[in-house]
């Protein structure tokens, strides 16, 4: 059993050490242009993925903002159940996160779109309807980062073939983003 512990650790560590840190300060440099010029940031994603965008989103609203005279404004796709499940019901599922996006998306946003597999179709729509209007897009992927790396203009991607690594380190580059900004914001 050690063993397994040390070979999972090792995967995280090592796709971490592998991880972009380039596009990691770009996508710093994308969230603080979108508060700078009072964007909203929108953050959605599937399973686990979604539970990400949640926290990430909780991260901003409160760890981030409580305190400041201007604050962050985040909104996270996969959070308002009644929205998804109308949509899914009464348009498709692939039209989940676009469709609400549609309602208040404006040029001046950002939009995150978490897939590890990179290629979740709902996922895909949203980002490339993102693109259509100008706003700001960026991918959270994994594997070899599927058809969203290519629509996103910034990638963030875990280049591991597994879906809990690809998880874990995705949620660790929001906690680094999370405590990045925070200095930020401080100095």
């Amino acid at each position: 059993m050690a063993a397994e512990v040390d070979r999972f650790f090792g995967k995280v560590i090592d796709t971490l050490n592998r991880f972009d840190r380039h596009a990691l300060m770009r996508f710093v440099e994308l969230v603080m242009n979108t508060y700078e010029r009072g964007g909203t940031i929108f953050v959605f994603g599937n399973g686990g993925s979604g539970n990400t965008a949640s926290h990430f989103c909780g991260d901003f609203i409160k760890g981030v903002s409580c305190g400041l005279q201007k604050r962050f404004k985040m909104i996270c796709l996969n959070d308002n159940t009644s929205a998804l499940m109308a949509i899914a019901n009464d348009i498709s599922y692939e039209d989940i996160f676009v469709e609400q996006l549609k309602n208040f998306l404006q040029p001046r946003d950002m939009v995150i779109g978490i897939s590890c597999s990179g290629n979740s179709i709902n996922v895909l729509k949203a980002l490339a309807y993102a693109n259509s209007i100008g706003a700001k897009t960026v991918a959270m992927c994994g594997f070899d980062g599927g058809k969203a790396q290519k629509i996103a203009q910034l990638s963030l991607h875990a280049n591991i073939n597994d879906m809990e690594v690809s998880e874990d380190i995705h949620l660790i580059i929001m906690h680094c983003v999370k405590q990045i900004v925070i200095k930020m914001l401080k100095s």
